[in-house]
């Protein structure tokens, strides 16, 4: 007996059904990774909620306390948005005492960042329950090293330090 030929596809069988990517793209992994990264936020975005911050305050705190004295520029750079971006951020921030400015020894123009003390438990406050998530994660048979390796590995080459 011959085979029926099969019925070409609607739209709607395409547009109705998992998209799959033929087997090229890693979907549950890049869902993991939306996933992860949603849940890893929740906790900081609770914190910075209470007092009006959001996601960017969160990254101006984390690497001027991990680089106490790095330049406007620099942070700039790091995390690849304009000044516009950046100047309401870090008023706000600066405002509320969570970060200190000082000119550089230098060049009077050069703007470099600081933490005050405030901004430093607020880093910490944000970064203890990320870091109770990622050992929860982790747990004791994972390691460590192969996290770093493959995140390492995510981030375009010429970040990579």
């Amino acid at each position: 007996m011959a085979k029926k030929p099969a019925a070409a596809k609607t739209e709607d069988d395409v547009i109705c059904n998992k998209m799959t990517g033929d087997g090229d793209i890693d979907f549950e992994i890049i869902e993991l990774l939306f996933f992860a990264y949603r849940d890893f936020i929740s906790d900081p975005d609770a914190i910075l909620e209470k007092s009006g911050f959001g996601r960017a305050h969160h990254r101006v705190v984390h690497f001027v306390n991990r680089d106490p004295g790095m330049t406007v520029a620099d942070l700039l750079d790091t995390l690849r948005i304009t000044k516009q971006s950046l100047a309401r951020v870090l008023k706000q921030l600066i405002d509320s005492g969570y970060i200190r400015q000082k000119e550089g020894p230098d060049d009077r123009r050069q703007r470099r960042l600081y933490p005050t003390q405030a901004g430093r438990e607020l880093a910490l406050a944000l970064a203890r329950p990320q870091s109770r998530r990622i050992a929860a994660a982790l747990g004791e048979e994972a390691k460590r090293a192969d996290v770093v390796r493959f995140l390492g590995g995510m981030r375009d080459k010429g970040d990579r330090e």
